[in-house]
C-alpha cells in the first residue's frame, strides 16, 4: 500500500488514518527516517506495548483467570527467582 502525502509548514505530514490505524500509531509516537540516497524510508517505530497488553489480556480472558491471580502469580513467578 502506498500514499501520497503532502508536506507542510514547518515540515509536517500527516499519515493517513489507515496507515496510523494498521501500526497503531498516534500523537508523539516515535518513526525512524532512512536515508536511501535516492529516497528516504519512514519506518513505524510504535510501542509493542499496546499491542502485548492486548495478547496477555486475550489469554487472560481464554483461560479465565482474574487479573489478581495473573498478578499473584506473577509475584511467585518473581520469588522462584531470589
Amino acid at each position: 500500500m502506498s500514499k501520497t502525502v503532502q508536506i507542510r509548514k514547518k515540515g509536517t505530514l500527516t499519515l493517513p488514518m489507515e496507515f496510523r490505524k494498521r501500526y497503531q500509531l498516534g500523537e508523539g509516537d516515535p518513526v525512524t527516517l532512512i536515508d536511501l540516497d535516492e529516497g528516504i524510508f519512514l519506518s513505524p517505530k510504535a510501542s509493542v506495548l499496546p499491542k502485548l497488553v492486548s495478547q496477555i489480556e486475550t489469554l487472560r480472558e481464554k483461560r479465565n483467570i482474574s487479573l489478581a491471580e495473573l498478578i499473584d502469580g506473577v509475584q511467585t513467578i518473581r520469588n522462584q527467582k531470589d
